[in-house]
């Protein structure tokens, strides 16, 4: 069985795009080590997420960097060759759940619509790829 539940904080704001009908988003997780037993901090590890259709349409309206979530999904391992002709490998979880653990900073916005901060930012994403 293939499944990965995974929590941390976004590390940048969702990227967007299409693929044909298909909607896209990359998300890119921080989730913090354990302490090491002279309680020092180990850092986090970095995992990039990919969620398709209507998911991937609500992570990129909804969240924005700094977001607590909990995804759940499968591992996959991308396999290709760099321009020099080595091969090269990465990691990346197809995200099947993706849950908000708190809330979107607000300006007494309590309405369910995406706060002011996180309207601007998808609001500046769209015009950098027009």
């Amino acid at each position: 069985m293939n499944t990965i539940n995974l929590t941390g904080r976004l590390t940048q704001d969702p990227e967007q795009r299409t693929a044909g009908d298909l909607q896209i988003t990359n998300l890119r997780l921080a989730i913090p080590r354990r302490k090491a037993s002279d309680a020092t901090d180990r850092g986090a590890v970095y995992i990039d997420i990919v969620a398709f259709g209507g998911l991937a349409k609500t992570c990129g309206q909804y969240l924005a960097k700094g977001r607590r979530v909990n995804v759940v999904g499968r591992l996959e391992l991308d396999e290709w060759q760099a321009q020099d002709g080595s091969p090269r490998r990465r990691h990346k979880v197809i995200a099947d759940q993706v849950e908000f653990l708190d809330r979107a900073p607000t300006k007494d916005n309590d309405d369910g619509e995406p706060s002011d901060e996180v309207a601007e930012r998808r609001e500046q994403r769209e015009q950098q790829a027009a």
